[in-house]
Protein backbone atom coordinates (compact mmCIF):
# COMPACT_ATOMS: atom_id res chain seq x y z
CA UNK A 1 0.00 0.00 0.00
CA UNK A 2 2.78 2.40 0.97
CA UNK A 3 4.65 1.61 -2.26
CA UNK A 4 1.58 2.42 -4.36
CA UNK A 5 1.09 5.71 -2.52
CA UNK A 6 4.76 6.54 -3.01
CA UNK A 7 4.52 5.82 -6.75
CA UNK A 8 1.41 7.97 -7.02
CA UNK A 9 3.15 10.85 -5.26
CA UNK A 10 6.18 10.42 -7.52
CA UNK A 11 4.05 10.53 -10.68
CA UNK A 12 2.07 13.53 -9.40
CA UNK A 13 5.24 15.37 -8.53
CA UNK A 14 6.71 14.74 -11.98
CA UNK A 15 3.53 16.02 -13.61
CA UNK A 16 3.62 19.13 -11.45
CA UNK A 17 7.22 19.83 -12.39
CA UNK A 18 6.39 19.35 -16.07
CA UNK A 19 3.51 21.81 -15.84
CA UNK A 20 5.73 24.37 -14.14
CA UNK A 21 8.21 24.03 -16.99
CA UNK A 22 5.59 25.34 -19.41
CA UNK A 23 5.90 29.12 -19.30
CA UNK A 24 2.70 30.96 -19.97
CA UNK A 25 3.23 34.27 -21.73
CA UNK A 26 0.79 36.95 -20.68
CA UNK A 27 1.18 40.19 -22.60
CA UNK A 28 -1.02 43.19 -21.89
CA UNK A 29 -2.69 44.38 -25.10
CA UNK A 30 -3.67 48.09 -24.97
CA UNK A 31 -6.28 47.94 -27.73
CA UNK A 32 -7.27 51.63 -27.72
CA UNK A 33 -3.64 52.77 -27.70
CA UNK A 34 -2.75 50.37 -30.53
CA UNK A 35 -5.61 51.72 -32.64
CA UNK A 36 -4.55 55.32 -32.02
CA UNK A 37 -0.93 54.47 -32.87
CA UNK A 38 -1.96 52.92 -36.20
CA UNK A 39 -4.06 55.99 -36.98
CA UNK A 40 -1.22 58.37 -36.11
CA UNK A 41 1.22 56.56 -38.39
CA UNK A 42 -1.30 56.38 -41.22
CA UNK A 43 -1.98 60.11 -40.91
CA UNK A 44 1.73 60.95 -40.97
CA UNK A 45 3.27 58.37 -43.28
CA UNK A 46 0.55 57.01 -45.57
CA UNK A 47 0.35 59.77 -48.16
CA UNK A 48 -0.36 59.26 -51.84
CA UNK A 49 2.35 60.44 -54.21
CA UNK A 50 0.70 61.88 -57.37
CA UNK A 51 4.10 62.50 -58.94
CA UNK A 52 5.00 58.82 -58.52
CA UNK A 53 1.93 56.96 -59.73
CA UNK A 54 2.98 53.28 -59.61
CA UNK A 55 2.66 51.01 -62.61
CA UNK A 56 1.69 47.74 -60.97
CA UNK A 57 4.40 46.78 -58.51
CA UNK A 58 7.34 47.62 -60.70
CA UNK A 59 7.83 51.23 -59.63
CA UNK A 60 7.77 50.81 -55.83
CA UNK A 61 10.67 48.40 -56.06
CA UNK A 62 12.51 50.57 -58.55
CA UNK A 63 12.07 53.72 -56.48
CA UNK A 64 13.41 52.13 -53.32
CA UNK A 65 17.04 53.02 -52.75
CA UNK A 66 19.49 50.82 -50.85
CA UNK A 67 19.55 51.31 -47.12
CA UNK A 68 16.93 52.82 -44.87
CA UNK A 69 18.35 56.29 -44.20
CA UNK A 70 15.70 58.09 -46.20
CA UNK A 71 12.56 56.64 -44.61
CA UNK A 72 14.00 56.94 -41.11
CA UNK A 73 14.80 60.63 -41.56
CA UNK A 74 11.39 61.14 -43.12
CA UNK A 75 9.68 59.93 -39.94
CA UNK A 76 11.77 62.01 -37.59
CA UNK A 77 11.22 65.11 -39.72
CA UNK A 78 7.60 64.76 -38.59
CA UNK A 79 8.52 64.52 -34.93
CA UNK A 80 8.02 68.24 -34.01
CA UNK A 81 4.30 68.12 -34.82
CA UNK A 82 4.11 64.68 -33.24
CA UNK A 83 5.63 66.09 -30.05
CA UNK A 84 2.86 68.70 -29.93
CA UNK A 85 0.34 65.88 -30.07
CA UNK A 86 2.08 64.21 -27.15
CA UNK A 87 1.88 67.39 -25.09
CA UNK A 88 -1.79 67.93 -25.92
CA UNK A 89 -2.73 64.33 -25.15
CA UNK A 90 -0.59 63.28 -22.19
CA UNK A 91 -3.16 60.62 -21.31
CA UNK A 92 -2.45 58.89 -24.62
CA UNK A 93 1.24 58.38 -23.85
CA UNK A 94 1.08 54.65 -24.56
CA UNK A 95 -0.32 55.29 -28.05
CA UNK A 96 2.38 57.87 -28.74
CA UNK A 97 5.12 55.58 -27.45
CA UNK A 98 3.84 52.74 -29.62
CA UNK A 99 3.77 54.98 -32.69
CA UNK A 100 7.31 56.19 -32.04
CA UNK A 101 8.57 52.65 -31.44
CA UNK A 102 6.88 51.37 -34.59
CA UNK A 103 8.00 54.39 -36.61
CA UNK A 104 11.62 53.76 -35.68
CA UNK A 105 11.62 50.35 -37.38
CA UNK A 106 13.26 50.58 -40.84
CA UNK A 107 11.21 47.74 -42.34
CA UNK A 108 7.97 49.39 -41.20
CA UNK A 109 8.99 52.75 -42.68
CA UNK A 110 9.93 51.05 -45.94
CA UNK A 111 6.51 49.37 -45.97
CA UNK A 112 4.75 52.72 -45.52
CA UNK A 113 6.81 54.28 -48.30
CA UNK A 114 5.82 51.51 -50.70
CA UNK A 115 2.17 51.59 -49.62
CA UNK A 116 2.08 55.32 -50.28
CA UNK A 117 3.20 54.77 -53.87
CA UNK A 118 0.28 52.46 -54.61
CA UNK A 119 -2.35 54.24 -52.48
CA UNK A 120 -4.12 56.04 -55.34
CA UNK A 121 -4.52 52.89 -57.44
CA UNK A 122 -5.52 50.78 -54.45
CA UNK A 123 -8.22 53.26 -53.41
CA UNK A 124 -9.57 53.15 -56.96
CA UNK A 125 -9.85 49.36 -56.74
CA UNK A 126 -11.72 49.69 -53.45
CA UNK A 127 -14.02 52.31 -55.00
CA UNK A 128 -14.89 49.99 -57.89
CA UNK A 129 -15.57 47.01 -55.63
CA UNK A 130 -12.76 45.03 -57.24
CA UNK A 131 -11.13 44.44 -53.85
CA UNK A 132 -12.26 44.32 -50.24
CA UNK A 133 -10.81 44.57 -46.76
CA UNK A 134 -10.54 41.33 -44.77
CA UNK A 135 -11.10 40.95 -41.02
CA UNK A 136 -7.30 40.86 -40.60
CA UNK A 137 -6.78 44.17 -42.37
CA UNK A 138 -5.55 42.64 -45.63
CA UNK A 139 -6.74 43.29 -49.17
CA UNK A 140 -8.51 40.54 -51.10
CA UNK A 141 -9.71 40.41 -54.70
CA UNK A 142 -13.52 40.28 -54.97
CA UNK A 143 -14.02 40.79 -58.71
CA UNK A 144 -11.22 39.51 -60.95
CA UNK A 145 -12.89 40.96 -64.03
CA UNK A 146 -12.01 44.44 -62.72
CA UNK A 147 -8.31 43.90 -62.08
CA UNK A 148 -5.20 43.37 -64.18
CA UNK A 149 -2.29 41.02 -63.56
CA UNK A 150 -0.33 44.03 -62.29
CA UNK A 151 -3.14 44.84 -59.87
CA UNK A 152 -3.05 41.31 -58.52
CA UNK A 153 0.70 41.58 -57.98
CA UNK A 154 0.15 44.94 -56.31
CA UNK A 155 -2.40 43.46 -53.89
CA UNK A 156 0.06 40.75 -52.84
CA UNK A 157 2.78 43.33 -52.20
CA UNK A 158 0.33 45.53 -50.31
CA UNK A 159 -0.53 42.61 -48.04
CA UNK A 160 3.15 41.89 -47.44
CA UNK A 161 3.60 45.51 -46.34
CA UNK A 162 0.55 45.40 -44.09
CA UNK A 163 1.82 42.22 -42.43
CA UNK A 164 5.12 44.00 -41.80
CA UNK A 165 3.28 46.85 -40.05
CA UNK A 166 1.21 44.46 -37.92
CA UNK A 167 4.25 42.39 -37.01
CA UNK A 168 6.09 45.58 -36.10
CA UNK A 169 3.21 46.56 -33.82
CA UNK A 170 3.40 43.19 -32.08
CA UNK A 171 7.11 43.75 -31.47
CA UNK A 172 6.50 47.31 -30.23
CA UNK A 173 3.93 46.05 -27.71
CA UNK A 174 6.41 43.50 -26.35
CA UNK A 175 9.07 46.19 -26.04
CA UNK A 176 6.80 48.55 -24.12
CA UNK A 177 5.53 45.69 -21.98
CA UNK A 178 9.16 44.75 -21.26
CA UNK A 179 8.57 41.25 -22.54
CA UNK A 180 11.23 39.15 -24.19
CA UNK A 181 10.54 38.70 -27.88
CA UNK A 182 9.70 35.06 -28.56
CA UNK A 183 7.57 33.13 -31.02
CA UNK A 184 4.98 32.42 -28.32
CA UNK A 185 4.73 36.06 -27.28
CA UNK A 186 4.56 37.33 -30.87
CA UNK A 187 1.91 34.76 -31.80
CA UNK A 188 -0.20 35.84 -28.83
CA UNK A 189 -0.09 39.54 -29.72
CA UNK A 190 -0.03 39.40 -33.53
CA UNK A 191 -3.63 38.22 -33.96
CA UNK A 192 -4.98 41.03 -31.79
CA UNK A 193 -2.71 43.54 -33.52
CA UNK A 194 -4.08 42.43 -36.92
CA UNK A 195 -7.71 42.65 -35.77
CA UNK A 196 -7.15 46.16 -34.42
CA UNK A 197 -5.37 47.15 -37.64
CA UNK A 198 -8.42 45.94 -39.58
CA UNK A 199 -10.69 48.01 -37.33
CA UNK A 200 -8.58 51.08 -38.04
CA UNK A 201 -8.84 50.46 -41.77
CA UNK A 202 -12.62 49.94 -41.57
CA UNK A 203 -12.98 53.28 -39.79
CA UNK A 204 -10.98 54.98 -42.56
CA UNK A 205 -12.81 53.23 -45.42
CA UNK A 206 -14.91 55.24 -47.85
CA UNK A 207 -18.67 54.69 -48.27
CA UNK A 208 -19.32 51.77 -50.62
CA UNK A 209 -16.12 49.88 -49.83
CA UNK A 210 -16.48 46.16 -49.12
CA UNK A 211 -15.15 44.97 -45.78
CA UNK A 212 -15.27 41.82 -43.71
CA UNK A 213 -16.43 42.02 -40.09
CA UNK A 214 -14.82 39.98 -37.32
CA UNK A 215 -17.67 37.44 -37.56
CA UNK A 216 -16.71 36.79 -41.20
CA UNK A 217 -19.68 38.59 -42.76
CA UNK A 218 -19.03 40.91 -45.73
CA UNK A 219 -20.74 44.31 -45.77
CA UNK A 220 -20.50 47.56 -47.67
CA UNK A 221 -19.77 50.67 -45.67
Amino acid sequence: MKIRVFKWLLVSGAALLASCAIITVNVYFPEKAVKEAYKSLDDMLLKSSPDKAPAGEKQPGAEQKPGHGKPVSRFFELMPSFSLVREAHAADKVADDLAIELGSMPDVLKAYEQMSLRLTRLNALFDSGAVGLTSQGLVTVRDRAKITDQDETMVKSENDNRKTVVNGMAKAILILDKQKESKEALDQVRGKAAATYAETKRDAARPGWWMQLQNGRWVQK
